[in-house]
Order: C-alpha cells, then structure tokens, then sequence
C-alpha cells in the first residue's frame, strides 16, 4: 500500500509537515521524550563532516550549537531533521528511532536563515500552511494560527504581506509556522544572521520567550557566542566535525576545556610560551618575549611548551612599562573604552583594552591579573 504521507517542504516552506496530522506536540509523548544522538556519522567521500557526535538532549531543553564555519553544526541540525542521511549511528527520540524516518515523519519544526515566507500569502496563511497540509479543522486551525500569532505578537498583523514586514517582523512569522504544527522539537539554524544588530538583541529575548512558553526542544545553530550564552540552557562547542565541549554557559565561559573552546568563548589572544617554573599553582611561563605569570587550573610541567589564553577585556594597555611590552598596531573606540592589537616583542599579535588613545606604532605596557589567563598544553588541550 501506498504511504499517502508526503514532504510538504520546498524552498519556500519552514516547516516538515506530514498529511495525517502532526507527529508530536506540547503534551504528546514525543514532546516528553529524550532526543539522542549516538555516534553520528556524516561522511562526504573521504571527507568526514561529522565524526563520532553522541548527545543526549532533555525534553523542553535549549541546546545551542556553537562552532566556526565548517566545523559541522548545519550538517548535525540537517541530519537531525533527515535532509542528509547518516553515514553511521542514530537518532532516537524517546523509544523511538527517527533516522531511519524520512522529515515529514519525524515531525519537526524548522526556522532557517532565510525566512522562506511564501510571498504571496498573507501572515496568517504562510502561518496555517502547515495546518491545512494536515488537514486541520478549519475551527481549530483558526484557533492555534491565533495563538500562534499572539505568542509571537503579531496578533494584528495577521491581514499583511511579508513584503510589508520588517526582517525581524518576518522572521516572527516563520516562528509562529515552525511552532503552530505543535511540533516535539523546533531547529533553527542561524535565524538572526540576516538582522540588523539591535534586531538580534531583541530577537534572542523573543526566541527564548517563545521556547519557554511553547515547551518543545530547541536546537539552535549558530556561530555568535553571545546568541549561545544569552539562550541556551546548554552549549555544544563544535570543531572539525566533533564535540569539543558541552555544559552551561557558565561553565563554558568560566572553565573551558580546550582552546578551540576558549576562544569562542571569548579569549582571542593566544600567546606561546614555556614554562619557568611553578609553585603553589602558579605558574612562570617565558612568553611573548616576557615573563608571564598565570594560575595553572590543569597539571603543567617545567620546561612543558603551553599556550596562554586572555581575553581582550581582560588584557589592559597603559603607557607604562609592565612586563609585558607590546608596539600597537591598530586602535578602535568602543564607547567606553578602547579595544586594538598590539606586537609583542617575538611578533605574537595580541588583543587589548585601554582606557586611553594610543597612537599606531606607540610602545605600552600590557597587563593583566594571573587569574585572569587561561594555560593550555600545546596542542590546546
């Protein structure tokens, strides 16, 4: 027999949506359920984009994945919704194996970079498209586009076309699309990239209001560390097609493990160096043509080469001499303070902060608190 259950996604839709009505929802079993991921494997020949990725994801949960361009983040969101096939492992939610499913069974929300509106339609139609693909009563279509609308606070906007929608007001609709079909999981991949800065501000607040208040599992692609710190109960820190690292933000902007990780997190400035020597779990480590002094969270060894990690903020430059001795190259105001590069004495460039001008080519002294550096093996572990 003939499944009559077909993919109604295309270039212009936002959303998986099967006919037969929706796979999951708030309250349904599969919107209570586990999503996980095991061994997930996506090669492109000899190209291997994801490589070994195993995480469990809890019900209602925000999980952000966080990593540089090409470090396989789409290509996991992409495997999760089944437009690529796996090359190796599984995805179960709950019980249930889904990889093996094709999109439309798996029942799932999707918001892409793009917003994909069709048009044509006006809000509320682009809104209930997956709901008349479902063959959802008109009585109660009309109900949950409503509902849909007014938690993304478009109630009145209803009657309009996409054409006469701001970006963010556009990228509202296809929010509502993805989350009226009551899915058990909602992927975004990069949804702010095509906003103006003040729109990403409040974008993210509206994004996460919405995760709250709907109940369903997000996972949410991008490579802003600020996005990821400021939604997500959880970041997964991507590189190279593996997990480098996964815990709160806080864990990961307090504690990164590795310095992929680190500096995504924030800590620009890599500087190599060797180590002195140590005691009480400081170490001395000869760097940039100084003598640094950091706290060493990790076991380090005399003579071992490291890399020592600090963030702009964190990286003071004053006209005096410090230990640190770096020539300024370039020089930017910020508002509050002033962020520019610097050479130290070997050529590492480094990041700093400053409280005043400082000219391109002026020598200053760099600083900043033991505490505040982060030392990494060579290798960045």
């Amino acid at each position: 027999m003939t499944d009559t259950r077909v993919l109604q996604r295309s270039a212009s839709d936002g959303a998986f949506l099967p006919r037969g009505g929706p796979a999951g929802g708030p309250g349904s079993p599969q919107s209570r359920s586990v999503l996980e991921l095991a061994g997930l494997r996506r090669d492109f020949g000899s190209f291997s984009a994801l490589r070994g990725i195993d995480l469990t994801i809890a019900p209602g949960e925000f999980v952000a994945l966080l990593g540089p361009s090409g470090c396989g983040k789409t290509t996991a969101l992409n495997c999760i919704a089944g437009l690529m096939p796996l090359t190796g492992g599984r995805i179960n939610l709950g019980e249930r194996r889904i990889d093996e499913l094709p999109p439309e069974q798996r029942g799932f929300g999707m918001v892409f970079q793009s917003y994909a509106l069709f048009p044509h339609m006006t809000v509320r139609k682009n809104v209930g498209f997956g709901l008349a693909m479902q063959k959802v009563p008109r009585k109660e279509a009309e109900a949950r586009i409503d509902e849909a609308l007014s938690l993304v606070r478009l109630h009145a906007q209803g009657d309009k076309l996409p054409g006469q929608m701001s970006g963010g007001q556009q990228q509202r609709v296809a929010i509502a699309r993805a989350i009226v079909i009551r899915p058990p999981v909602v992927l975004m991949d990069e949804p702010l990239s095509n906003l103006d800065a003040k729109l990403r501000l409040e974008m993210r607040a509206e994004i996460r209001r919405i995760h709250d208040a709907i109940g369903s599992t997000t996972i949410y692609v991008t490579h802003d560390q600020d996005e990821a710190l400021s939604m997500a109960d959880r970041i997964v820190v991507m590189q190279e097609g593996m997990i480098r690292q996964t815990g709160t933000p806080e864990d990961l902007y307090e504690r990164p493990l590795h310095a992929d990780v680190a500096e995504f997190m924030g800590f620009r400035t890599r500087i190599h160096g060797r180590v002195r020597s140590m005691q009480d779990g400081r170490v001395t480590v000869e760097a940039g043509g100084a003598v640094v002094e950091a706290v060493a969270r990790n076991p380090v060894s005399v003579g071992q080469t490291v890399t020592l990690m600090i963030r702009p903020e964190d990286f003071l430059a004053t006209a005096e001499r410090t230990s640190i001795g770096g020539t300024v190259r370039t020089i930017e105001y910020r508002g509050r303070a002033f962020f520019g590069t610097a050479s130290l004495a070997d050529g590492t460039d480094v990041f700093f902060r400053s409280e005043m001008r400082h000219s391109v080519g002026q020598a200053v002294g760099l600083s900043t608190p033991p505490s505040q550096i982060l030392v990494f093996a060579e290798d960045g572990s």
